[in-house]
């Protein structure tokens, strides 16, 4: 694959950063009201029957644009899941037959499901807005439980379209064999700043939307005491050579994947190398049409942190 270092990108927007900031909660209400448009259609054939729900989503996600405001709808997940819940109650209300239909208990499990990620998303965000440039310690352990209930909501969210399997030895057409793996020369411990938990779930994310069930998705984090390193690869469509550097501008898709319905920005190769830049790290995108795509990053620790180690 021909590979190539991005070292900028146009400078963005007020409202571009904080979109970005807040990608992954972007990402969550996107999910969430597609699962609401189609617990619509399975009450009464009609996605815009949860019109007050839908229009929170909608108004949540406008907020996203102005930073303060973004962190303000951080807190009211609570408030608004109670609301999503009563609004669903109310119209099984009046449909009770409803209520035993199959159909109707996975979307409400997954709807419990976007909401639980929704919250730890949003503490995740509140958290890393008090302390943006911090390293955190995370347990290995935890963090990789945490990307294996990314791969579950990837999952649950299709239907039934695909499987997840981490055995190529049981793959079958409709199945992602992902080579997933977390490791700290530091054993059961690993340090990196927050912001790389959103970095890898988005690049994970990319790398499933554009790959076609069958296909390979290898995911892989490492931190040492010199640095930290991150690598996502996949078996998809893959990113003409000439769009290469274009690709990871804000907004940005390469132009043969417009086929592909997406619920994100188009922001996560965006927000992946402001990270990176941020602190200091170093960037490289390679790929090729039809063949797959591999994002790789260095980004070094800090010099008391190296020193301390």
């Amino acid at each position: 694959m021909h590979e190539v270092e991005i070292t900028e990108i146009p400078p963005l927007k007020p409202n571009e950063r904080s979109l970005l900031a807040m990608h992954t909660l972007l990402n969550v209400f996107n999910v969430l009201r597609g699962e609401l448009a189609l617990i619509g259609l399975a009450l009464a054939h009609d996605d815009a029957l949860l019109a007050r729900s839908l229009a929170v989503c909608d108004e949540q996600i406008a907020s996203l644009q102005d930073l303060e405001t973004a962190l303000a709808t951080a807190r009211l997940v609570d408030a608004h899941a109670a609301a999503v819940f009563a609004e669903i109650d109310a119209a099984l209300a009046t449909r009770p037959e409803k209520r035993a239909d199959p159909e109707i208990a996975e979307s409400l499990a997954n709807l419990r499901s976007v909401f639980a990620i929704l919250r730890v998303r949003a503490r995740e965000q509140l958290a890393r807005a008090r302390q943006p440039d911090r390293w955190e310690e995370f347990l290995v352990a935890d963090l990789r439980r945490d990307f294996l209930d990314v791969f579950a909501a990837f999952e649950k969210n299709s239907h039934g379209r695909f499987h997840i399997i981490y055995n190529a030895a049981l793959q079958e057409p409709h199945d992602y064999y992902v080579d997933f793996k977390i490791e700290s020369s530091a054993g059961d411990r690993l340090r990196m700043p927050a912001v790389f938990q959103d970095v890898l779930r988005d690049l994970v994310a990319n790398a499933r939307k554009y790959t076609a069930p069958g296909g390979h998705i290898t995911a892989a984090l490492y931190e040492d005491p010199a640095a930290l390193r991150l690598v996502v690869e996949d078996t998809g469509r893959g990113i003409p050579a000439d769009e290469l550097a274009a690709v990871v501008h804000y907004g940005r898709r390469a132009s043969n994947v417009g086929n592909v319905r997406t619920m994100g920005g188009g922001f996560g190769l965006t927000k992946a190398f402001l990270a990176t830049k941020q602190f200091g790290g170093r960037f490289w995108l390679a790929s090729e049409v039809g063949a797959g795509t591999r994002v790789r990053i260095h980004v070094p620790r800090p010099v008391a942190a190296v020193a301390a180690a």
